[in-house]
């Protein structure tokens, strides 16, 4: 019996990127750098990741960055950096990889991350309510969607509480144009 383990890492800072590659020595990584809100990024890490494990078998969308306050107090640049995070990652999760698992004809699985706040409406959230509640109700559309279609393809949506991630520092990250 022989087990290949495969592994695709996604991430935009390239520093921790590499970090975690580096903590699986044994194990073939593509550590990519992605914009995961940016389709081209996304359109890459799928290209480079079918091209070089010929298959993708487990899929997961797991992205997150967060803005609070008053709902009416966000700017349309917070809505459109944390939308592009936390929801259009899975859409172009989606998108990009779905056609080519089902054309595998293999069995598969997708896990979106959502979060609590994708079943709760927490105060001074709005923002990030919005994303995450987006990304419940896309995953149980995609899970229907998939049963129509006589897909072998599983779909989970995880749904943590309070996890130690760093989300309330991804500002550090929030681009320029945002």
């Amino acid at each position: 019996l022989q087990c290949l383990i495969l592994d695709v890492r996604q991430d935009i800072q390239d520093e921790a990127l590499q970090a975690v590659a580096a903590e699986f020595p044994d194990t073939e990584v593509l550590a990519l750098r992605t914009d995961v809100s940016k389709q081209a990024d996304m359109e890459a890490l799928a290209a480079q990741a079918f091209a070089r494990f010929g298959a993708v078998h487990l899929l997961f969308n797991n992205a997150g960055v967060g803005a609070g306050g008053f709902v009416w107090e966000n700017s349309v640049a917070d809505w459109e950096w944390v939308l592009g995070v936390n929801l259009w990652s899975v859409i172009h999760g989606i998108r990009l990889f779905v056609p080519r698992m089902l054309a595998q004809g293999d069995e598969c699985h997708i896990v979106n991350t959502a979060s609590v706040a994708g079943l709760l409406a927490a105060q001074t959230m709005g923002v990030y309510n919005v994303s995450k509640h987006s990304v419940v109700t896309l995953s149980e559309t995609l899970f229907q969607d998939l049963r129509i279609a006589n897909a072998n393809i599983g779909v989970t949506v995880l749904c943590p509480a309070f996890v130690s991630t760093g989300i309330a520092d991804s500002e550090r990250n929030r681009p320029a144009e945002f």
